[in-house]
């Protein structure tokens, strides 16, 4: 079951989503948790039977009306391996501009590369205090790609709206 949960940042939030699951029975298996702004969020990946998921899902409406969260559920199947795909990370940094994250995804949409991650942030540069931006994602090659021509077209792309990329395959 995945779960997302937003509410007003304060300590706590993570113990008690983490309780209910764990009182529910369910595992948490995977999560990314995050402060925007003022704004607390989570994506969670929980797993357990029927019995559980539905006693979770039951506490989490409780939860979300005691504590203020807004708290989704939606039942998933897990993903099978792709063999057939190839996983590379990409990084930029750049000066801050409006677009930086719709030119990226549209350029790995219109090559049929699936975005499987992604973290972005600003932040303001040492010394000079200019407002740059860092992305970093992991995507999904598609395994009869060529990746020369897919790394060339992403250099030019990044070249073309001065940001700094480097895409290189993910390491385990």
């Amino acid at each position: 079951m995945v779960i997302s949960a937003i509410g007003e940042d304060r300590p706590g939030i993570v113990e008690a989503v983490a309780g209910a699951i764990h009182d529910a029975g369910c595992n948490l298996e995977d999560s990314r948790m995050t402060v925007l702004g003022g704004t607390f969020a989570m994506v969670l990946l929980a797993s357990g039977n029927w019995n559980t998921t539905t006693k979770l899902e039951k506490a989490l409406d409780r939860l979300g009306q005691a504590a203020g969260l807004t708290i989704t559920t939606q039942r998933t199947e897990r993903k099978p391996p792709r063999s057939d795909c190839l996983p590379y990370a990409i990084d930029v940094i750049a000066l801050d501009q409006p677009g930086i994250v719709h030119e990226l995804a549209s350029f790995f949409a219109e090559r049929g590369v699936n975005i499987q991650n992604m973290t972005t942030a600003t932040y303001a540069a040492p010394h000079t205090g200019s407002p740059m931006f860092s992305l970093h994602m992991t995507i999904e090659i598609p395994g009869q790609a060529h990746l020369a021509g897919l790394r060339d077209e992403f250099l030019d792309l990044c070249d073309s709206f001065n940001l700094d990329g480097i895409m290189e395959p993910v390491k385990h």
